[in-house]
């Protein structure tokens, strides 16, 4: 079911608020998500999806500038979407994976296909709001501890493969600088812009420029792609 309900009067109310789109086959997991969002100023819900086949379409046709997508979905589930998502737009939206554990392996995949961070479905409101706001400014990584594990826990084999790379000079860490390394590991911790800057005592301008040179030098689309990367290749180590 593709529902467009309210989304032509949410465009029209508030123009310059965060637009999302939310994506679950729970019916009432979608209604309790549209109230949290709605009910927030500068956010509004402009569309929703039952499954993963049906939020690519929709997203393509409406740009939101964030994704809440349902991880378990039946047909194209939330891992496959958010690989078409953002393998397939010029400009993808944060996606904000919705599960239900934060252990789960279908996050990790979700986070590792492109997902800018996740949500439990059993936060508060508020938390909820302020994920939306994270991930649709690009400025914090979310639930930095649970990312540590599930890219521990899942990234053995790729971190013998970049520390053999990484042995050969060919790790893309290794053309981190020593202040892009500090940035990129106060980056793993969930640390803002501003909080990183206050730490090194730079301005943010300073930590904006130095975030975009880390994931230009390790290809990733955002924080948390560079937060795993870091984690896998063993550049930032569990403590």
């Amino acid at each position: 079911m593709n529902e467009h309900e309210g989304a032509d009067a949410g465009v029209g109310r508030a123009a310059d608020s965060i637009r999302v789109v939310i994506a679950d086959d729970e019916r009432l997991v979608r209604l309790g998500l549209r109230v949290v969002i709605d009910s927030e100023p500068g956010l509004t819900v402009v569309g929703e999806a039952a499954d993963g086949a049906e939020v690519v379409p929709l997203v393509r046709e409406l740009r939101p500038d964030v994704v809440l997508m349902d991880v378990r979905m039946p047909g194209i589930d939330g891992i496959r979407a958010t690989e078409q998502l953002v393998n397939g737009m010029a400009a993808p939206p944060r996606i904000l994976v919705v599960t239900t554990f934060e252990h789960d392996d279908h996050v990790y995949d979700a986070l590792r296909a492109g997902a800018a961070g996740f949500l439990l479905k059993r936060a508060r409101a508020e938390e909820m709001v302020q994920a939306v706001r994270l991930v649709a400014r690009g400025d914090s990584l979310l639930f930095p501890a649970a990312v540590r594990e599930l890219a521990l826990r899942h990234g053995a084999d790729r971190r013998r493969e970049a520390e053999r790379a990484d042995r050969a000079g060919r790790g893309p860490i290794r053309r981190l600088t020593e202040r892009e390394g500090q940035v990129l590991r106060l980056m793993a911790t969930g640390l803002s812009n501003g909080e990183i800057a206050r730490q090194l005592v730079v301005s943010p301008e300073t930590v904006k420029t130095h975030v975009g040179s880390v994931l230009a030098k390790l290809g990733a689309r955002d924080r948390t792609q560079a937060v795993i990367a870091a984690y896998e290749s063993g550049f930032v180590l569990p403590g």
